[in-house]
């Protein structure tokens, strides 16, 4: 019964920058690793960045260098800043871990167009 509150989405011209925030309902101390995926319309969601408790990260291809996750274990909140934006980079944002997406818990996700 976790819940999961994404914030930050908005449209965006490409070139323009987004920050992304994540608000979790339980403690995510023991959460090994936790990340940020999307949705864009007639495609599959999709992982976008992750990371662990010891601060390790990984990006998809498309957005390293680009993005940049974080997270605060105290405040029960993980980040997504985006630069660059690229219309390629329109969909839904969602947070979770992975144990989580298994049990088929997700938010509402928060809309992120790119856009001129």
């Amino acid at each position: 019964q976790v819940q999961l509150v994404e914030s930050g989405g908005g449209l965006v011209q490409p070139g323009g920058s987004l920050r992304l925030s994540c608000t979790v309902s339980r403690d995510i101390f023991s959460i090994d690793a936790m990340g940020w995926y999307r949705q864009a319309p007639g495609k599959q969601r999709e992982l976008v960045a992750h990371i662990t408790t010891g601060g390790s990260t990984n990006y998809a291809g498309s957005v390293k260098d680009r993005f940049t996750i974080s997270r605060d274990n105290a405040k029960r909140t993980i980040d997504l800043q985006m630069n660059s934006l690229k219309p390629e980079d329109t969909a839904v944002y969602y947070c979770n871990a992975d144990r989580w997406t298994r049990l088929g818990y997700w938010g509402q996700g928060t809309q992120v167009t790119v856009s001129s």
